[in-house]
C-alpha cells in the first residue's frame, strides 16, 4: 500500500499526470452527485417521508443545530459550504470499506485544496456579509501592529488544518496495512471499524473549524462596523 494515494499513478505524459488521488476524488464527487440526485428527487412535505428523506433530514438539522450553537448567524446560508465539506470527508473515509480504495483525503494535495476552500470562504462570507472596509480592518485589531501576525496567523491556521486532516487520514490506512500483514483477521476488521469512526470525527472536525473561523470573522467586522456607526 503506498502512504499516499498520489503515488498511485495511472497514467502520465510529460508533467501531465493523472494518479490516484484525482481519480478517486473525481469518483466520490460523481458518486456523491448521483446518490443527492436520487434522494432528493422525490422529496416530499407530507408527514411520511421515505427512509432517504428521513436521513437527510436528520444531517441537514443536525448541521444547522452545530452552526447555530457555535453562533453563526443565519446558518443556512453556509450550509451549501460547511454541509459539503463534511459530507466529502466523511464519504472519503466510509469508503475504505471497498477494496483498492484509496481515499483522496490521505494525499496532502487534497486536504491542502480542502483548507484552501476553507481560507478563501473567510473572506468571501465575511465580505457579503460586512463589505471589504469592515473585513480588511480585522487584520489590524487590537492595533494596526497586529497586521502581520494576524496575516501569519491566517496562513497558519490554513497550513495546520492541512496537515492535520492529512496525517490523521493517512496514518489511520498505514496502520491499518500494518495490522492486516501482522495480525489475525479480526483485529484489522476492529481497526477498520475505528478508523471509520476516526474519519468521521475529522470531517466533523474540519468543518466546526470552518464554522468557527467564518464566525469569528463575522463577529470582528461586525463590531468594526458597529464601532463605525457609533462614531457616526
Amino acid at each position: 500500500m503506498h502512504i499516499s494515494p498520489d503515488l498511485s499513478v495511472f497514467w502520465q505524459q510529460g508533467w501531465i499526470k493523472i494518479n490516484a488521488t484525482m481519480v478517486w476524488t473525481w469518483v466520490l464527487m460523481i458518486a456523491l452527485v448521483v446518490l443527492s440526485k436520487m434522494i432528493t428527487r422525490r422529496l416530499v412535505t407530507h408527514d411520511h417521508p421515505d427512509r432517504w428523506q428521513v436521513g437527510v433530514e436528520i444531517i441537514v438539522l443536525g448541521i444547522l443545530d452545530q452552526l447555530k450553537e457555535i453562533g453563526l448567524p443565519s446558518p443556512r446560508k453556509y450550509l451549501g459550504f460547511i454541509g459539503s465539506l463534511f459530507i466529502f470527508v466523511a464519504f472519503a473515509s466510509l469508503c475504505t470499506v471497498f477494496p483498492l480504495y484509496e481515499p483522496p483525503t490521505s494525499s496532502l494535495s487534497t486536504t491542502a485544496a480542502l483548507a484552501i476552500c476553507v481560507f478563501l470562504a473567510v473572506p468571501y462570507f465575511t465580505v457579503a456579509k460586512r463589505g471589504w472596509i469592515a473585513y480588511l480592518k480585522t487584520y489590524l485589531e487590537p492595533t494596526p501592529i497586529m497586521l502581520p501576525f494576524n496575516l501569519i496567523g491566517e496562513l497558519s491556521r490554513t497550513l495546520a488544518m492541512a496537515i492535520r486532516l492529512f496525517g490523521n487520514m493517512m496514518s489511520g490506512s498505514m496502520i491499518l496495512a500494518i495490522l492486516l500483514a501482522i495480525t489475525p483477521l479480526v483485529f484489522p476488521i476492529i481497526m477498520s471499524l475505528l478508523g471509520l469512526l476516526t474519519g468521521i470525527v475529522q470531517a466533523y472536525i474540519i468543518s466546526i473549524l470552518a464554522t468557527v473561523f467564518i464566525a469569528a470573522a463575522l463577529c470582528s467586522a461586525s463590531s468594526e462596523h458597529h464601532k463605525k456607526s457609533d462614531h457616526g
